[in-house]
This record gives C-alpha cells, structure tokens and sequence, in this order.
C-alpha cells in the first residue's frame, strides 16, 4: 500500500499516510491492511485533522468526478461525491442555476461538502448544504450500499450530514440546484464602526438581502471594538457589456513557502487599517463576478503558504441567543489584548433553518472565523481564553476549521455525539474523531 506524506490546508500536520484509491462509484470498500482504520477523502480543504487518519489510510474519492444526470429545467443534479464545486459551477451556471449553499472556497468536493455539512453566506436564508442534497447514497465497509434521504433512511441521512467521513464513503449524491438571473453579483459594502451598529446593520440586511457577511478588524477596542465591512448581496441580471467588464478575477499563486509568516503583528496592524479605510465613504455599491464574491481568496492559489513553514490554525466559532453578541465582544477584546490578531476576521449571524445533521455546526446565532499563524504555546494560551468564553456561552467551535479543540468543548458543544457514535462505520476514524472522544 502506497503511502504520502499529507497536510490538511492549515499546514499544521504532515504525516505520512497510507493511501488507498476509489476509482468508480462501484467500487466495493477496500480491505486495506488488517486492523488499520481508513478515512475518506475528498480535497483536503480542511484546515485541522478532521480530513487526517495518522497511523492509519487515507481512501481518495477525487476519482469519483462524473456526473451522472443534470435537468436545466428543473435543477436537479446528480454527481459523484469527488466533484468539485467549481466542475459543478462550470456546468450549471451558464445554464442559470447555482448551489443554494457555497463555502467560502469551490476546491472542496461533494462529498466533503457533505461530511462537513458546510454553510455560506446565506445561512440566513438557505441553511446548510444538507438542505438541498435530495438524496445520497453510502458504502459501508460491509458491502452495504444505503441511499440515504429525508424519507429513506432518514437516521443514516442525518449522521452523514456533517459526519465527518466516519460513517461510511459518500459515493454520489443528487442535489437541488437555486435559480440565478446571472453570474453577476449587486454589491453593497458599508464600513461600520462598532459591534452595536453591526448587529443593527444585520438586522436590516437579512430582511432584503440573500447574502451577507462582515469582516471585522481584529486589533481596535474600546469604542471601535468590532469595526468593519459589511457586504450584502444579490444575484443580478446584466446586458453583455457588464458581463465583460465583471469578469471574473484574474488567478494569483503563492510559487513557495517562505521561510517565516509574512502574517504578523506589524502586517496585520497595518492591513486592518488600510482595509477598513479601502473606501472613501460608509457606503459603496459595485457589482462583482460571483467568483470574487464567494471565493475570494481562490483568487490566490496556495494562499496558506503564507503563514509559513508552521502553519495556521483557523479558529471558527457559533454562539448562541442573545448571550452571543456579549460574547463575542469578550472574544474580539480578548483577541485584541493579546496582540494576536487575524487578517481574515469573518463574522456572520446564523438564521434559525436547522440541519437534520446529527454533528452540524451552524446552530441559530453568531458565528465568528479567524485565521492565525501558528506561533505554538503562545497562540494556545490565547485559544485556552477563547475557548472559556465559548464554552460559558453555550458555543461551540467548526471541526471542519479545528486542529486542537479539548474533547470537553467537542463533547458539550455537540450534545448528540453520543447518538452518532452508533452510526460510524467500524472500519473509519480520523485523527480529529480520536482526539475528541478520547477519555470519554
């Protein structure tokens, strides 16, 4: 068995792994070697270990990459689980439909998208990826292949929807696709100037926009604790002439890792400011390609190789009710006093639309994500506060985002892993599943 040394996007972890290959959906599950646990695969756009089996084999599904039908008048699209979002992009748009829920990057594939159960911008409006996957089918090391939906085997539905890859290998799914009136995004973004005016703002958007989302500067307090951008949004339709001039953005590419972060104190201070200044007045609108919209820094290839040979941990948390907004103003002055900021501080308000999925993250309330370079026992000590505030707020952090979270603040955050437990396939794990549940 061929083995590879492999990270997760966070750059974190390199571990040699033992690799074991998919090449069609009819595929029986591989034996691999005995005793060893296997876990599925997709891209590996996970930044922590959640996508990582060290001492075990990692089973590659990019190879499932067909799709299987696809209705322009309906919307309906069948694919298998190794597809990336952006082969699903290139098809359906210009046909005028678009995936109702979208991460933050296109590179991750079907099938991750599900085990992650991931959200975007719309949360408010559209929920979780889950919420428009009509059916999937799994393979479980036994030979049993389970399709799997809200009416057939709706238990096995909900403990794959964010499961993590533990239940089994997703082998295709058939998705319901959103119409668009084009590929053209109508773009308001207003600077505000504290935490209180962000909610306000919110409040406002989520009634007339589908999507919105804030960055905020990591490093002012007091009176400018939160300050940032809002962007809200809507699909739009446009003559051909702004189709040209709204094209999509030119790909970057960072060639090589540098020898130290180029993300540190002196650069972060000086980006935030900059960033919140990039405008001249409170208000801007523009209209934007979809992909430099949703997928900004897919603009910008191997962009993680500039946190360094050390990595980056992405720290991804929701709180809940109206505890929330006082908690995470404690983490952003928490973050603030310890120097320790972040170039790419998203923050976002959940909607109540919930997801059948037994391990999902999004829950109704405020989810704030935030990049840091690896700086080892310091950075720790300040995830150790984070950790706290979430915890005494009823939170919980993102595994698709985590490398390090205590197994406690897993296990309380997500009250039905116990119920889940049932539902893992006996040949899976992942470094990240035994890291959590380890003791308990």
């Amino acid at each position: 068995m061929p083995e590879q040394l492999v990270s997760s996007w966070g750059n974190v972890i390199h571990a040699q792994h033992a690799l074991l290959r998919l090449r069609s959906r009819l595929d029986r599950f591989p034996d691999g070697t005995p005793g060893q646990s296997i876990l599925p695969y997709g891209n590996g756009r996970s930044y922590g270990d959640s996508c990582l089996n060290l001492g075990g084999a990692l089973l590659e599904t990019r190879a499932l990459d067909r799709f299987i039908r696809f209705d322009p008048q309906t919307g309906v699209l069948a694919c298998e689980a190794g597809i990336l979002l952006a082969d699903i992009l290139q098809l359906v748009v210009p046909t005028g439909w678009f995936p109702p829920v979208t991460p933050g990057t296109r590179f991750v594939t079907v099938g991750g998208a599900i085990a992650n159960d991931v959200h975007g911008k719309n949360h408010h409006r559209a929920g979780t990826f889950i919420n428009w996957v009509r059916c999937l089918e799994l393979l479980r090391s036994d030979g049993q292949r389970l399709l799997c939906s809200p009416e057939t085997n709706p238990e096995w539905f909900a403990a794959t929807a964010g499961g993590l890859g533990l239940t089994g290998v997703i082998t295709w799914a058939e998705l319901q696709l959103q119409r668009i009136p084009g590929p053209l995004m109508e773009i308001e973004t207003i600077r505000f100037a504290n935490l209180e005016e962000f909610f306000a703002l919110c409040a406002e958007s989520d009634r007339d926009y589908e999507y919105t989302v804030a960055w905020i500067d990591c490093v002012s307090r007091g009176k400018q604790l939160g300050r940032g951008l809002l962007q809200r949004a809507n699909s739009m339709a446009a003559p051909p002439q702004l189709l040209r001039s709204a094209g999509a953005a030119r790909q970057l590419s960072v060639p090589l890792t540098p020898p130290f972060s180029l993300v540190n104190n002196l650069t972060l201070r000086l980006f935030n400011t900059l960033y919140y200044h990039r405008q001249p007045g409170k208000r801007r609108r523009s209209v934007q390609h979809y992909e430099s919209f949703f997928y900004p820094l897919d603009g910008i290839r191997s962009w993680n190789r500039l946190y360094g040979p050390q990595g980056l941990y992405q720290y991804q948390c929701v709180v809940p009710g109206q505890g929330g907004r006082d908690a995470i103003a404690e983490l952003l002055e928490t973050i603030a006093v310890s120097g320790q900021g972040s170039f790419l501080a998203v923050l976002k308000v959940f909607g109540d639309r919930r997801s059948p999925g037994m391990l999902s993250f999004p829950r109704e309330g405020i989810t704030l994500a935030l990049d840091f370079p690896n700086r080892g026992e310091q950075l720790e000590h300040l995830f150790r506060q984070l950790d706290s505030i979430i915890h005494a707020a009823g939170g919980r952090l993102y595994p698709a985002k985590d490398g390090r979270m205590p197994g406690t603040l897993f296990r309380d955050g997500y009250p039905r892993w116990a119920e889940f437990v049932p539902f893992i396939d006996p040949r899976c794990s992942s470094t990240f599943w035994r890291r959590v549940t380890e003791g308990a």
